[in-house]
């Protein structure tokens, strides 16, 4: 694996599309501060210079003897991924969940990130690139941030970037290692599962279809990645991303 750090730049995941067509291993690039950091739905991800860990793993997974995967199992990536940061922060005594589709909680609140990009190529997933925000040293957060927290929030602890990137990406290869088989495959889709944050429990939300506020009970994802939410009918209904919000 190679790993390179950054000084500055706009956006780790910027940076890992230029060099894409360059790589041809599981790489990382890293930066300890970025100016035009990118996050989901199109939002700017806010981190103090040096204080957090941002970067963007290129992942291959032909190359990297995932073998090929179809274009409608892409959501394996999200879960390698966020499996991968919930082993990592309970080695360091943190217990996590994983809000749909991969945002990382502890309790309610916020402490990491995650934008996917992938790239598909005659039906089956050619690249990804994983740009991850996680929330390191950093105590003090801009007001207009929602309900954030930090490992040294959690415990107290201060964190070196270098060294607990390399401890991260040791879960991240593998959770790769364990998708590479189809029983390993099987037990990634069950362990996120079951660290799904608020499964079984009945939270409100907001339909972003219609607008409208609901009550309803999360249930899993289907087979596409999509989000199954029981309604008050008892009926389960399907929502892809950016079509239901949390209310926290």
């Amino acid at each position: 694996m190679k790993t390179i750090w950054l000084q500055t730049t706009d956006s780790t995941n910027s940076e890992a599309h230029r060099v894409l067509a360059d790589i041809d291993k599981l790489s990382v690039i890293a930066a300890y501060s970025q100016t035009a950091g990118r996050g989901q739905r199109g939002n700017r991800w806010t981190s103090a210079p040096g204080e957090n860990l941002t970067f963007s793993i290129i992942l291959k997974p032909v190359e990297q003897n995932m073998g090929a995967v179809n274009a409608s199992d892409q959501f394996i990536i999200t879960e390698i991924i966020t499996l991968a940061l919930a082993g990592y922060l309970k080695s360091k005594g943190i217990e996590s969940k994983i809000k749909w589709p991969n945002d990382i909680y502890c309790g309610d609140r916020k402490i990491c990130g995650i934008l996917i990009e992938n790239s598909v190529r005659d039906g089956f997933l050619n690249s990804s690139i994983i740009g991850v925000g996680l929330n390191l040293n950093q105590t003090v957060f801009p007001p207009d941030v929602p309900n954030p927290t930090s490992m040294k929030l959690e415990t107290g602890e201060s964190y070196a970037p270098e060294k607990e990137l390399d401890i991260l990406m040791e879960h991240f290869s593998g959770s790769v290692r364990m998708a590479s088989s189809k029983n390993g495959y099987d037990k990634l889709k069950r362990m996120y599962l079951e660290r799904m944050y608020r499964r079984n429990e009945l939270h409100r939300f907001i339909d972003g279809r219609t607008g409208t506020e609901f009550q309803g009970i999360i249930r899993g994802i289907s087979t596409n990645g999509c989000l199954t939410v029981e309604n008050e009918k008892s009926e389960p209904v399907q929502f892809a991303f950016k079509e239901i919000s949390y209310i926290i």
